[in-house]
């Protein structure tokens, strides 16, 4: 990530500390840093059930969303930062994921400036369930453009429009996908991720 875009947007929220976490990137600019998966599960561990821990979470969550161009992120994250109902949105989300109710999740999730694409990774970073469970996946729009691309709808697969239970159906496909390849979920998520649409490239 690139610090500049990014603090004077978390600053103000108190919330700018959490760009301190992953690493530095070698060669980048001084204070831009690599965060990466283990730590945002290394700050879902530590956050307990506080308000603050769970608000750095979903910011760390956002910056890693991000990546490294930032775009909209910043500005994104600081609307969902002004929203009052940031914090029971995040609680309760948070406490249906590790329940197992992932349609309930995104039927609860409703934060400014937050899509299908980012509050999916809230998700993901959130479930800290046995590996064994249906865990919560990343369904953002590089992911869905590679599921289009393989010829498979979730509205079909789902035999509704209705988006938590599409979402719910994409998460229990992949775990059985996987399971039939010998790989684990997310790393066949990444892997769409990864092909964002290119699925013939070798």
């Amino acid at each position: 990530m690139t610090i500049a875009p990014w603090h004077p947007r978390l600053a103000s929220y108190g919330a700018a500390h959490v760009l301190d976490i992953g690493v530095e990137c070698p060669g980048a600019p001084a204070g831009d840093r690599l965060i990466e998966r283990s730590d945002l599960a290394r700050l879902r561990d530590l956050a307990g059930d506080d308000d603050d821990g769970l608000r750095d979470l979903f910011v760390a969550v956002m910056v890693w969303g991000s990546g490294t161009t930032n775009g909209r992120g910043p500005r994104y994250t600081e609307a969902a930062l002004s929203d009052p109902r940031l914090s029971r949105v995040l609680g309760a989300t948070r406490d249906a994921i590790r329940s197992g109710d992932l349609s309930g999740a995104y039927r609860q999730f409703v934060l400014k400036g937050v899509g299908r694409s980012f509050f999916t990774k809230w998700f993901a970073a959130v479930d800290d369930r046995e590996a064994t469970c249906e865990r919560a996946l990343i369904l953002d729009d590089r992911v869905f453009r590679s599921l289009n691309a393989l010829g498979w709808s979730s509205w079909k697969a789902a035999g509704t429009r209705h988006w938590p239970t599409r979402y719910v159906t994409y998460v229990s496909a992949m775990h059985d996908w996987a399971s039939s390849l010998g790989v684990t979920p997310d790393w066949l998520e990444w892997l769409l991720f990864h092909r964002n649409g290119r699925v013939d490239e070798t």
